[in-house]
């Protein structure tokens, strides 16, 4: 009942409608806390000895900031930098700073931060106290990349990059009435806005300059490595945040799509979850995010195929970034 409670009133924040008075009153109410909080961090600020660069958002979600900060760590260490990628730990409860490799548990780290892992080649380290995570990460590496960091103002930074849909902020309202989690003309603080998405960018009141970045081209992987040709027919699974996208990524593919199962964003899997998707009797096409947390108890000898993407970038995003870094 309150996930479907929950999913009608997510819906509403992408058809543009005006929101009913109690969820712009709640909207109220969060903007005030949300300055409240921002003030008392920035009071506490602190530089931790190596630059920072923070990976952002404006909206709740589906905005791409994993595949775009490992996106970003490869082409810094092609030119020479040693980043390491600072996580929360989102989806799990980190109590103490760990550093994360691919065959960490996902439900101890975080599956985004095991996803990370697996995209990146850069050390990734997950913490819930991200300031200790920063003193930590900055023993690792030259330049720190702080995932989801536009919110968190305690840690100071060269640079910050926000990124946002294509398709622009929904309904323009603060959570919880719609998908804002800081007003639209906080993007001033951003350096670089950078918008998501293949499709032809829908204005920003007031930003006159931003850059693109979307997903080239795609393919299906077999993580375990035992099938030799793609499948035609598919149940796809997805415990993300706007889900809707997976899914027209894979009707792009060609992929005829016999089922679709969503589950909550950072959703813990079990063994009741791979049973029911194994007994429809098709191959099981996922995400990166949730084949990290399946792989535990999905077969070893059965197929399980993750949708993995090419990231491709505006001329000159990448130079941006690292001319700051460099101080020009």
């Amino acid at each position: 009942m309150i996930r479907r409670w929950t999913e009608t009133i997510e819906s509403r924040w992408w058809d543009r409608r005006k929101p009913p008075l109690w969820l712009r009153l709640s909207s109220a109410g969060y903007g005030l806390g949300l300055r409240l909080h921002q003030q008392w961090r920035e009071h506490r600020s602190v530089e931790v000895g190596v630059p920072l660069v923070s990976v952002g958002n404006i909206t709740v979600g589906g905005s791409g900031k994993t595949p775009f900060v490992a996106w970003l760590a490869d082409q810094l260490r092609q030119d020479g930098f040693y980043p390491v990628i600072l996580c929360r730990g989102d989806g799990a409860h980190v109590q103490e700073v760990r550093d994360v490799t691919a065959a960490s548990d996902p439900y101890e780290v975080g599956d985004e931060s095991v996803m990370l892992a697996r995209l990146s080649r850069s050390p990734v380290v997950a913490a819930r106290d991200r300031v200790a995570g920063a003193f930590h990460a900055a023993k690792r590496g030259d330049v720190i990349l702080l995932d989801d960091g536009f919110q968190y103002r305690q840690l100071r930074r060269c640079l910050d990059i926000v990124l946002v849909p294509a398709e622009g902020v929904g309904n323009g309202y603060l959570l919880p009435a719609g998908p804002l989690r800081e007003p639209i003309d906080h993007l001033s603080r951003a350096d670089l806005i950078v918008r998501v998405g293949r499709d032809k960018p829908v204005p920003l009141p007031g930003i006159s300059r931003s850059w693109r970045w979307w997903n080239a081209s795609a393919e299906l992987v077999d993580v375990h490595g035992v099938a030799c040709h793609p499948p035609e027919r598919v149940v796809a699974v997805a415990g993300i945040a706007r889900p809707g996208r997976f899914f027209l990524d894979l009707e792009r593919l060609g992929l005829d799509i016999h089922a679709r199962e969503v589950f909550p964003d950072h959703y813990r899997y079990g063994a009741v979850d791979v049973q029911h998707l194994r007994r429809q009797g098709l191959p099981v096409v996922t995400t990166m995010k949730d084949a990290v947390k399946l792989l535990r108890w999905w077969p070893g000898e059965e197929s399980l195929w993750v949708l993995c993407q090419k990231p491709a970038a505006q001329q000159g995003l990448y130079e941006a970034v690292r001319d700051r870094l460099r101080g020009r």
